[in-house]
């Protein structure tokens, strides 16, 4: 029996599950749990349902449909790359927020977009059926990307106009369609200031209890036709066939909660030897280089406000799986992930050369992953390494790394140099090329070429020298050599060199480590092959892989340690609690937000118990790329958007911890708040279908 229609639970509310399977296998357990709805009002082939009101927002994060005329609710960080780039000095949008008073004041977000999922199809037997049983996994991989080929070429003849991917399950064991549909035209139409919508800032992220109003609303644009379009001033507003009803009822503990978004990346099926590598090297180097670099940054950004704008969204990013990691690791050890998968390995390896044949491949699968890991792990440390370090982090090189017959447009130099800070990437050059030739085995040629060679060894030499001569250093050199492009001059230019160096030994470790890749696709394939086929009878989930899933539960406090115990929901009294003035980056409260609190000016928003709720808990399945997800009642309403998981529970990517595992959502009413009372918006409020 295949995975994909078991139907027995392991888990009451553990699973990222697949929408065109929640009859065969989760309909009668949401039910359970207090769904209103039917499976086919969640998914259906035939009609609109509340899959067609999710999107992918931008290329990471989760957005959804909240009125017929393309609004879109999501998260204030996963705006927030969009958000930063239309604010300057004079137009601060990140620390005054914005508000649109009517659609044409509306601001186009450049390279944003916003895609619908239009059909998802079951592709395995295309894919998989016609490989041998005894197909080495060379031949494995290769007839299978041939049928995909073919899959996808008929697929997308079938949906023009669309675009159509087929990403692997359950490690290669299974294999779905999605035809997408990716709008080009996305704008911002309100955000609240960074004091509302970052709220905690670092300190609280991944933290219970949180006062975090983490929303911006943007608008889809289309055609007069209603398909994608690039910006333009005639585009209209998407009428969309489906859009959520927002709640203002509220939830108690126990009521059924849904989340329907898409997850990012899990790894459930991490084995005990990927796991040492993650806690032995993984996770302590980024924790270490994006440490380094933040502190930086920060510093940098409190001086000046150019220089704040200019990497907020960088160190926003860089911050957020920095402290995940860190988490991460934490998580694993004190929860004792790795026992765990241990106990499930020593299980699987007696089921497998008790009741398997050799030739099935399941009894030298976790050995194939245990050589995967073992060799070539210094390689893939150092590659790590020079990523996190010099390529992520020192920017010098990025524009450096095109050939000479494809140099940089005028439009992209504007681009990148709009948020590049010559001394704060030079005082982070200095730190990385420091750290780098300390610890790194594998270097570049650089180093011994020119850094040892010309500059005996001494790295902030070497920086000082890169940053003075290189025509990356600033937008002036760059522009001005554009104008008259000279190979010889670029060739020996200092970024250059560096950015050449760096490239070709991450090439080199790269094929190195690659060397390993298809030992460990083919017993990763195989191990979860096995655990499937040795109980037959669990409900399995593939782990994440940033397509849309669904998740449900319950909204439920938690207990993360002996005497602490957490209420599912936080207040408005809370943030003016945390409010401190000698950390004005994190826990800065405006006045306006201030005065509404004295007066108890919440409106309809309030709870029955007339408090403001701020966020709230539930004990759903997320992760990244879960961001701005709709939560859901047992109705189908909109009541928050999820946009964090909590501190306690940072190893659930690898192993769910249903006693503390929580997803942190904001309060929608505590959302409607800010944009009627705080913004004053209330133009907008009249686009939505709000239910009491």
């Amino acid at each position: 029996m295949s995975a994909a229609v078991m139907t027995v639970t392991a888990f009451a509310d553990e699973g990222m599950w697949l929408l065109p399977y929640l009859q065969k296998m989760n309909i009668k357990d949401m039910k359970s749990k207090g769904l209103k709805l039917s499976a086919e009002d969640i998914y259906s082939v035939n009609h609109s349902s509340l899959k067609d009101a999710v999107i992918i927002f931008g290329g990471g994060c989760t957005g959804e449909i909240v009125s017929p005329n393309g609004l879109v609710f999501t998260n204030h960080h996963c705006g927030y790359g969009a958000i930063q780039k239309l604010s300057t000095v004079d137009h601060d949008y990140l620390k005054y927020g914005f508000w649109a008073a009517s659609n044409a004041e509306e601001l186009p977000a450049e390279g944003l977009t916003a895609t619908f999922i239009r059909e998802i199809v079951d592709v395995t037997d295309l894919i998989i059926s016609n490989i041998p049983s005894i197909a080495g996994e060379e031949e494995w991989q290769r007839i299978a990307d041939e049928n995909k080929k073919k899959t996808l070429a008929e697929l997308e003849s079938r949906y023009p106009d669309t675009e159509v991917i087929i990403p692997s399950f359950f490690g290669g064991n299974r294999f779905f369609a999605f035809v997408m549909e990716r709008y080009r035209d996305v704008r911002l139409v309100g955000t609240p200031p960074s004091s509302i919508g970052k709220f905690g800032g670092e300190t609280d992220n991944w933290m219970w209890p949180r006062h975090t109003g983490d929303f911006s609303i943007f608008r889809i644009y289309a055609d007069k036709n209603g398909k994608p379009a690039a910006y333009s001033p005639e585009n209209v507003p998407l009428h969309t066939a489906k859009h959520l009803d927002i709640s203002l009822k509220g939830y108690k503990p126990g009521d059924y909660a849904m989340v329907m978004g898409f997850p990012g990346s899990t790894q459930r099926y991490m084995t005990s030897y990927e796991i040492d590598y993650m806690l032995e090297v993984d996770n302590p180097q980024r924790i270490y280089i994006r440490g380094e670099r933040q502190k930086i940054l920060r510093e940098d950004m409190e001086a000046d406000d150019k220089v704040r704008i200019q990497y907020a969204s960088k160190y926003a990013s860089s911050s957020n799986y920095w402290k995940n990691s860190i988490g991460m690791s934490r998580g694993v050890k004190k929860l004792g992930v790795k026992a765990k998968k241990e106990a499930q390995e020593a299980e699987f390896m007696t089921w497998a050369l008790n009741s398997s044949l050799p030739e099935e491949g399941y009894i030298d699968a976790l050995q194939k992953i245990e050589t995967s890991m073992t060799d070539g792990r210094q390689s893939r440390a150092s590659y790590q390494y020079l990523v996190e370090a010099l390529y992520s982090a020192v920017e010098i090189t990025r524009l450096a790394m095109r050939p000479f017959g494809n140099l940089p447009s005028a439009e992209t130099v504007t681009a990148f140099y709009k948020d590049f800070n010559h001394d704060t990437d030079k005082k982070v050059a200095r730190r990385m090329f420091e750290m780098v030739k300390s610890d790194v085995k594998h270097l570049p040629s650089v180093f011994a070429d020119v850094i040892d060679a010309q500059f005996g060894g001494d790295t902030d030499a070497y920086v000082n020298y890169l940053y003075k001569n290189s025509i990356f250093a600033n937008e002036e050199t760059l522009t001005a050599f554009l104008s008259a492009p000279d190979r010889e001059l670029y060739e020996s230019d200092p970024a250059v060199v560096l950015a050449r160096s760096l490239m070709a030994k991450m090439r080199e470790l790269a094929a190195a480590s690659q060397g390993v890749a298809p030992l460990y696709s083919e017993g990763h394939r195989k191990y979860i092959a096995g655990l499937m086929q040795k109980d037959p009878d669990r409900m399995w989930y593939p782990d994440a892989n940033f397509t849309i899933r669904l998740t449900y539960g319950n909204i439920l406090p938690y207990e993360p340690a002996d005497g602490v115990d957490y209420n599912y929901f936080t207040t408005l009294k809370g943030v003016m609690e945390k409010e401190d003035p000698s950390n004005a980056m994190e826990f800065y409260v405006p006045e306006r937000l201030k005065e509404l609190y004295a007066a108890g000016d919440y409106g309809r928003y309030a709870d029955k118990d007339g408090t403001l709720h701020v966020c709230f808990l539930s004990n759903l399945d997320i992760t990244g790329g879960n961001s701005g997800s709709p939560i859901l009642n047992a109705k189908g309403q909109l009541i928050g958007l999820a946009f964090d998981g909590n501190w306690e529970a940072m190893s659930g990517d690898i192993a769910f911890e249903p006693d503390v595992q929580r997803c942190i959502g904001v309060d929608i009413r505590y959302v409607l708040f800010i944009v009627d009372k705080f913004a004053g918006a209330g133009w907008l409020l009249d686009e939505l279908n709000i239910v009491k």
